[in-house]
């Protein structure tokens, strides 16, 4: 399992070109334009926010999906950041990768200027639209993304109190702000 912070719909394309993944994403996105169609032909896994039972569902699916030997990706942020701040992780959908004991990468996501500044106008977050991101995007001249591995986490090699999926989403969480020095 890939756990990464999330800056934009790009995130998705730059891991995509590393691994073929499986994306955990919101429901909503199944009725965008093009974007709706392509996570769905890309075997993305749906969940519905407003309905709490469909975490219980997901993190079956995710468990699923992993013993089958499915790469699976998570932004646990729950939504997307310009890149300067990290949001707190959600945890729920953690607990699939401790059922079926799997590795998490946890992955640090950067878009860096040349100058190492960070590249806010990739970003996909706030009140921009998804015409404005991509209008955005298609103007920079050189888009650089940075993915940082930082090192697989063994969850059955996990004690049991580190198996807890609160603790174990705060040290992910941890070790992404500490890459990116956003702590």
């Amino acid at each position: 399992m890939f756990v990464a912070n999330h800056i934009s719909w790009i995130d998705i394309h730059a891991l995509n070109s590393i691994i073929p993944t499986r994306f955990i994403a919101k429901s909503d996105i199944q009725n965008w334009p093009v974007f709706g169609y392509l996570a769905k032909k890309s075997n993305v896994l749906f969940i519905s926010r407003e309905r709490r039972q469909d975490a219980a569902l997901i993190v079956h699916t995710t468990n699923n999906s992993l013993l089958n030997g499915d790469t699976v990706c998570l932004f646990p942020e729950g939504t997307t950041t310009d890149g300067t701040k990290i949001k707190p992780f959600k945890s729920s959908l953690i607990q699939g990768a401790i059922h079926a004991n799997a590795t998490i990468w946890p992955i640090a996501c950067r878009y860096p200027h040349k100058d190492g500044s960070i590249n806010t106008e990739i970003a996909y977050a706030d009140e921009t639209t998804l015409i404005e991101s991509i209008q955005q995007v298609l103007q920079q001249k050189e888009v650089v993304v940075e993915l940082h591995f930082l090192g697989p986490i063994s969850t059955s090699e996990l004690t049991e109190v580190d198996k807890d999926r609160r603790k174990l989403t705060s040290h992910i969480e941890h070790l992404i702000r500490e890459k990116l020095s956003l702590n």
